[in-house]
Parts: structure tokens; C-alpha cells; sequence
């Protein structure tokens, strides 16, 4: 059986700018994937390209085993597309879009089901431009789900949702798995994919840096945290440890080194006269790996 989406070398230029370039993963049917990146990373355009929106430069793109672009009609009615630009009336309700999305596919969830589904059911007659912006997200989720289907892309699901409308739109997603579906969405928040994702892939400026689970992703070596009111350069810092750096927040570092090292990162810090808040060791986290991989294209 084919993976539910196959992206081998994925190229795509704008003018002479390469915005994804030589990108690979799969997804299988019950498995979450997770694209990680800074803006301007290429996710977008990786999700656009494999929902069949864009056509690939290079590379090459199956969904369900069938290219879509070439062969859209043989998946349309098997595929769920949430992108971060909606196609929602703003005229309408969202009862009214449901009804209408509902009609495009043989098998499609009831409204009652739809709209509990994303917790609408109080907002089911709202006019769209009247609703919130996280609102207009389950709007949009709503949409992409109606339709029953086999793969699920969802760029960005939860941006500008409240905490409780994100939690219920993690269960969401953790009920498709549960049905069997593939799931790839992009995200900016590191603590979603990690709940999430069985597997989590990196970008950054249009190349995939790291995709595994996030298990893996994070079973290097532990972290020193060192916390500082000095501005440290970074790469000198990495070079004399023989560890990777990264700058996270406005005065905290975070050296991927064990914790014989913090001698080192000491005498470091005092050869430079830079005065030491805070450090501490703890294991690494999502966040390190991501940092480290993208921080000199944030």
C-alpha cells in the first residue's frame, strides 16, 4: 500500500528564490505529522504543493498514490484542506457553508455531528463576518472535515484560538488518528506538535533539517541553560564548549552539552566578562532541537 502522502525531493521556486527545495517525508494512514518552521520556512508552499494548489517544480508529490494535480478528480472527494486563508462567505452562516461543503461529498457528516464536532453549535446561525477569530478557524475546520476524510492537511488549525477551543481542536485531531486518517499540519507552537505529532519535521529557508518522532528528536545530549543580562556571541560560545548554541528569549542561552561542561561554560562566560544570572542543566526539549536547527533563520 502506498503511504496516504509522499513528498520525494520537493522542489519549488518563486522567480529565481528557492522556496522549498529537495524536501522528503511520508505520512501514513493514522499517523500526525507535524511541519515545523520560522515564517518564511516553506510550509505553506510544501502544504499547498501537496494538496495539488501548486504545481512542483521537482520532486514528486502522491497523495493516496494518485498525483494531485494531475489526477485531483480520483482523491478531491477522500481529501480535507484546511489552509490559513479560508474560502468561508462572509455573508453566510456557518450552517449555511457546512450545508453547502456537506453536498460535495457521498458520505458526509451530519450537521448536528459538524458542528459539535468543532463546538459551533451556539454560533451555527452567526453571520461569519461576526465571529471571533478563532471562531472562524473552527469554521474553517469544520469545512475540512465534513467530507469525511481519508487526509487531512490543516496549515496553522489553532492560530487565534483560546486555550479551550485549541484543547478541543487537539482531540480533534487525536479523533482522526483514531479513525485511521493522515494528518499533516503546520504549527508554530512547539508544545501542540509535541502532544501531537508521531513524527515532527523541521524546516528552515525551504529544506527539511530533522523529521522523526519527537521521542528521538529530543534523546541527544541534555541541556545547560545559562541565563545572563550580557549579550553572548553565539557562534564563539559554540566553538569553545564544542556544543551547539542557540539564544532563546532575551537573556537566555541554551548549550545542547552534559553537565561536566557547565565548568567549562563558567570559565567561558568569566574569560568574557559576561556576569552569569542563572544556569541549570535539564534534558533537552522540543523547543532546544527546533532552536537549534532554525535559529540563524529566525
Amino acid at each position: 500500500m502506498p503511504a496516504a502522502i509522499e513528498v520525494d525531493r520537493l522542489t519549488k521556486h518563486y522567480g529565481d528564490r528557492p522556496v522549498v527545495d529537495g524536501v522528503s517525508f511520508t505520512v501514513e494512514a493514522g499517523e500526525v505529522l507535524a511541519l515545523l518552521g520560522p515564517n518564511g520556512a516553506g510550509k505553506t508552499t510544501t502544504v499547498e504543493c501537496a494538496v495539488g494548489l501548486r504545481h512542483a517544480d521537482g520532486g514528486r508529490v502522491r497523495v493516496l498514490g494518485a498525483d494531485p494535480v494531475r489526477e485531483r478528480g480520483d482523491i478531491a472527494e477522500r481529501l480535507g484542506v484546511m489552509l490559513q486563508e479560508g474560502g468561508a462567505y462572509q455573508a453566510a452562516t456557518p450552517r449555511e457553508m457546512i450545508a453547502l461543503y456537506a453536498a460535495f461529498y457521498p458520505r458526509s457528516l451530519s450537521m448536528r455531528d459538524t458542528l459539535a464536532l468543532v463546538d459551533l453549535e451556539a454560533r451555527a446561525d452567526a453571520r461569519f463576518r461576526t465571529l471571533s477569530g478563532g471562531e472562524k478557524q473552527r469554521v474553517n475546520l469544520a469545512l475540512a472535515l465534513v467530507g469525511r476524510p481519508s487526509v487531512v492537511f490543516l496549515d496553522e488549525p489553532t492560530a487565534g484560538m483560546d486555550p479551550a477551543a485549541r484543547g478541543r481542536t487537539w482531540g480533534v485531531i487525536e479523533h482522526l488518528r483514531a479513525e485511521n486518517v493522515a494528518v499533516l499540519f503546520t504549527t508554530h507552537y512547539l508544545e501542540e506538535a509535541e502532544r501531537l505529532a508521531d513524527k515532527v519535521a523541521i524546516m528552515a529557508r525551504g529544506r527539511l533539517r530533522a523529521c522523526d518522532t519527537p521521542q528521538r528528536l529530543v534523546a541527544g545530549e541534555p541541556t545547560i541553560v545559562v541565563i545572563t543580562r550580557g549579550r553572548v556571541p553565539v557562534a564563539d560560545l559554540a566553538a569553545a564548549i564544542g556544543a551547539p548554541a542557540t539564544r532563546s528569549g532575551t537573556n537566555r542561552y541554551v548549550i545542547q552539552a552534559p553537565p561536566d561542561r557547565v565548568a567549562a561554560v563558567v570559565a567561558w562566560f568569566a574569560d568574557h566578562d559576561l556576569p552569569i544570572d542563572g544556569i541549570t542543566t535539564r534534558p533537552t526539549t522540543l523547543e532546544d532541537v527546533f532552536l537549534t536547527l532554525t535559529g540563524s533563520d529566525r
